[in-house]
C-alpha cells in the first residue's frame, strides 16, 4: 500500500491556552526542518545529535525568537511514526503553539491530515490496524473500563487472539492444498473428521470474542438507562439529583416531561447514559401520549431500567403495566418518596418482581449511593465482569468477526456434506482475509483511510 513520506507536522496538544504546547514533526526531512529554526546555547546541530534526547533552546524565524523550547529528537524506526520524529515542547498559548507550527511549515514540513501520524504508525509497521484504533478509544474514553480495555488493545490483545486463529486456519489450508497438489505423497483421506474439530474450536473462539459485544459496548459508550415511572413518581427529580444540577423540570403537575432528556452521568466510575422519559400511564392528550410510546420504545432498548416508584401512594395499573414491561430486563426499582408517609414498601413489590430494591428520597438526596453502588455492582462485578478477558468495542471488528465465523460455518457445511477438501479452503480462506482486516493484513487503502480520518490531527 502506497503512502506520501514527506515530512508532516501538526500541533498535537488541545487548541486552548494550557501550560505546554507541542507540535510534532515527522518524516525524513524532520532533522532538517528542526536545523533551520532551532538555537541553542552552544550553537548545536540537532541533527548530529543522539536519538533520544532532549535539548533546550529557542525556535526561530530568521532573526526572531518565537519561544524558549525544549526539543526531543527520535530517530525512526524507534519512534511512535518509526520515522525521524521532532516534537517541539513550547509554551501553551494557542497563538504561540500556531506561530511554531507555521515556522516549522514555513521551513519544509506540511500540515498533516486528520490522524496521519498514527496512520504512518501502522503503514510502517510500528502498530496493527486493531491497535490504531485503540489510539482513539483510548483518547474518546469515558471511565476508567473504557481506558483499560483500550490500553490492553493497544498492547495487543486482540492482535494476539486474532493472530493466533489466522495462523490455526492457515496452517490447515496450506496443508490441504499441498496434499492436493501432491496426491501421490500426501493424503486429506479422513482429513475432513479432523478438520471437524479445528473448525469447531475455532468457531467457539470467536464465538466468544462476539459474546463480548455488548460488554465492549457498554464499557466504550457507557450504560444506556431510562429512568421509567409514572407521572410524578420522582424521575426528573432523580435525574437532577444525579447531575448535580437542575437540568429537567420538576412540577407538581403530572405530565410535565413530554419528551426524552439524555445526558452522560460518571457514577464512581461508571458511566451511564442516562433518559428522563415521559411518566407512562394512559392519557388522551395526544402529545403527552407520543412521549408515553417513546418511554416504552426506549425502555426496550435498554440496557438498563431505573423504575421510580412513588412509594406515597398505591400501586395502580400504570405501575403493574411498569412491572410487566421490565420483567425480563435489567433493572433497578427505587422506592421514592421515603422523606413522606409511605404505603408501598419492598416486601408488597416482591410479590410481584424480583429486582434490586432501593429505597431513595430524590428531594433529600438519601439513597442515592446504595443507587451508585449496587449499578457498579451490576455491571462491573456480576453482569459485566471486568478482569483480562478481551471485549470487542470496535462494531468493524464485530462484523468481520461475524464474517469469519459464517465462513468457517460454510467449512462446517461442507465437511457434513462430504465436498471435495477444495471447498475447505476457499471458505477456510475467506475466514482468513475477514480476520486479517481487524489487524489491517487484508484491508483496502480507501477503508485505512476512512479509519484514520476520524482521529483528530495532531495524532
Amino acid at each position: 500500500m502506497g503512502f506520501r513520506t514527506d515530512t508532516i507536522a501538526a500541533i498535537s496538544t488541545a487548541m486552548t491556552n494550557s501550560g505546554i504546547g507541542i507540535v510534532r514533526i515527522s518524516g525524513e526531512d524532520a532533522f532538517d526542518v528542526i536545523d533551520k529554526i532551532y538555537k541553542g546555547k552552544k550553537d548545536k546541530i540537532l541533527s548530529e545529535q543522539k536519538s533520544h534526547t532532549i535539548h533546550y533552546g529557542y525556535i526561530m524565524d530568521g532573526n526572531d525568537t518565537i519561544d524558549e523550547v525544549l526539543v526531543l529528537l527520535m530517530r525512526g524506526p524507534h519512534s511512535y511514526t518509526g520515522e525521524d520524529t521532532v516534537e517541539i515542547d513550547c509554551h501553551g498559548g494557542v497563538f504561540v503553539t500556531k506561530k511554531i507550527l507555521e515556522t516549522v511549515i514555513k521551513y519544509g514540513a506540511r500540515p498533516a491530515e486528520p490522524g496521519e501520524f498514527s496512520k504512518r504508525a501502522f503503514l510502517n509497521g510500528r502498530m496493527d490496524l486493531s491497535q490504531a484504533e485503540a489510539v482513539i478509544d483510548i483518547i474518546n474514553s469515558k471511565n476508567e473500563y473504557a481506558l483499560k480495555s483500550s490500553v490492553n488493545q493497544l498492547k495487543g490483545s486482540v492482535h494476539k487472539k486474532i493472530k493466533e486463529i489466522r495462523e490455526e486456519i492457515l496452517y490447515h489450508t496450506a496443508f490441504i492444498e499441498t496434499a492436493l497438489d501432491d496426491p501421490e505423497h500426501i493424503s486429506v483421506d479422513g482429513y475432513g473428521d479432523k478438520l471437524r474439530g479445528v473448525v469447531d474450536k475455532l468457531m467457539a473462539e470467536i464465538k466468544k470474542l462476539l459474546d463480548t459485544v455488548d460488554n465492549g459496548r457498554i464499557i466504550r459508550e457507557g450504560i444506556k438507562t431510562v429512568i421509567v415511572g409514572k407521572p410524578n413518581a420522582g424521575k426528573s427529580s432523580l435525574l437532577n439529583t444525579l447531575l448535580g444540577e437542575e437540568r429537567a423540570i420538576v412540577t407538581d403537575i403530572a405530565g410535565t416531561t413530554r419528551d426524552v432528556l439524555e445526558e452522560n452521568i460518571q457514577l464512581q466510575g461508571v458511566s451511564l447514559n442516562i433518559m428522563d422519559t415521559a411518566g407512562i400511564r394512559h392519557t388522551e392528550d395526544i402529545v403527552e401520549k407520543i412521549g408515553v410510546d417513546k418511554a416504552r420504545a426506549n425502555a426496550e432498548e435498554a440496557d438498563l431500567i431505573i423504575y421510580v416508584v412513588d412509594s406515597s401512594i398505591p400501586l395502580d395499573e400504570n405501575d403493574f403495566e411498569i412491572i410487566n414491561m421490565i420483567r425480563e430486563k435489567r433493572a433497578i426499582i427505587l422506592l421514592n418518596k421515603t422523606d413522606l408517609s409511605t404505603v408501598v414498601d419492598k416486601d408488597e413489590l416482591k410479590k410481584w418482581i424480583t429486582k434490586p430494591m432501593i429505597e431513595i428520597s430524590a428531594k433529600e438526596e438519601t439513597g442515592i449511593h446504595e443507587l451508585e453502588s449496587t449499578l457498579k455492582e451490576m455491571f462491573y462485578h456480576g453482569e459485566l465482569s471486568f478482569n483480562d478477558e478481551i471485549y470487542i468495542t470496535n462494531a468493524r471488528h464485530k462484523a468481520a468477526l461475524n464474517d469469519a465465523y459464517q465462513s468457517l460455518g460454510k467449512v462446517m457445511d461442507s465437511i457434513e456434506n462430504q465436498m471435495p477438501e477444495d471447498f475447505f479452503t476457499i471458505d477456510l480462506m475467506d475466514a482468513y482475509e475477514s480476520l486479517g482486516s481487524i489487524t489491517g493484513e487484508t484491508i483496502g487503502e480507501d477503508l485505512v483511510n476512512e479509519i484514520f480520518s476520524k482521529f483528530c490531527m495532531g495524532k
